[in-house]
């Protein structure tokens, strides 16, 4: 008897060993989150809950309150408050007009901060309007810890904040709109303005998702100081994962180790 639980104890130990050994990972980000979207569980978090800046993974939030508010058909004139805003642009020119759909691919693909403001305008009647918008869609699906100043990112007037994990929850949500899931997903987009008929040609700046087959959607995001935030989301054999990181100087190549290290569990 003694024998057998001496056993059971060595084994015991020895799947703890072996369980605490592959949950094993590291990442150079202040904020890490991987979530499996199919289930909503978590696979790997590090410092997951503290709030921080978010820089441009705000327009996933921008994106979702437009595609749920108007159509993607709407022709919405650009205002020069709206084409003045830096760094990031499509570039929008002042009394150009523009469908939401394109305004949409600009928002996702070039994280345009004049698209972001053009939307806000258009949906909210003013840019007040909109982040009370953006605010209140966030209390309603539970991110307690993230708040909005505005929709582009940007740290003015003051810094967007939230977590790895309230973003992970934002980004499963905002995949199941399926014009969503397809604009953050494609690699490049070709289009004309409607009035000024100026040509665009938008290459999606998520470096993995032009890069590989088996990141499907993702946001980029970069202010001075929120340092590098990255949302992706990966698709194999009918598993979808969601990795979040942020202030991460080395993004890229964590999130290819987050996910290889959550598609192998």
């Amino acid at each position: 008897m003694k024998k057998l639980v001496l056993f059971m104890t060595l084994l015991f130990t020895l799947c703890t060993i072996s369980i605490n050994s592959k949950a094993q990972i590291d990442v150079s980000a202040q904020s890490a989150m991987l979530l499996n979207s199919n289930t909503g569980r978590i696979l790997f978090e590090k410092d997951a809950y503290t709030p921080r800046p978010i820089a441009s993974l705000t327009k996933v939030m921008t994106a979702m309150i437009a595609l749920e508010s108007v159509g993607l058909d709407d022709e919405v004139v650009i205002s020069a408050t709206a084409a003045n805003q830096p760094p990031s642009s499509c570039p929008l020119e002042a009394g150009d007009t523009l469908t939401m759909r394109q305004l949409l691919y600009c928002l996702l693909l070039r994280s345009g901060n004049d698209a972001a403001y053009a939307i806000a305008e258009y949906v909210g009647g003013n840019v007040t309007n909109f982040v009370r918008l953006m605010n209140n869609k966030a209390a309603a699906l539970g991110l307690d810890q993230t708040n909005f100043t505005n929709p582009s990112g940007l740290d003015d007037p003051a810094s967007n904040t939230s977590t790895a994990y309230d973003l992970a929850l934002l980004m499963r949500y905002a995949m199941t709109n399926g014009d969503f899931r397809v604009i953050a997903g494609t690699e490049n987009y070709r289009t004309k303005s409607q009035a000024y008929q100026i040509p665009y040609n938008w290459n999606h700046k998520h470096r993995l998702v032009t890069s590989t087959d088996w990141v499907i959607a993702g946001k980029t995001g970069f202010t001075r100081k929120a340092g590098r935030t990255l949302i992706s989301v990966a698709r194999r054999d009918n598993r979808e994962l969601i990795a979040v990181t942020l202030n991460d100087p080395n993004d890229w190549e964590d999130h290819v180790n987050m996910f290889e290290y959550g598609f192998n569990l």
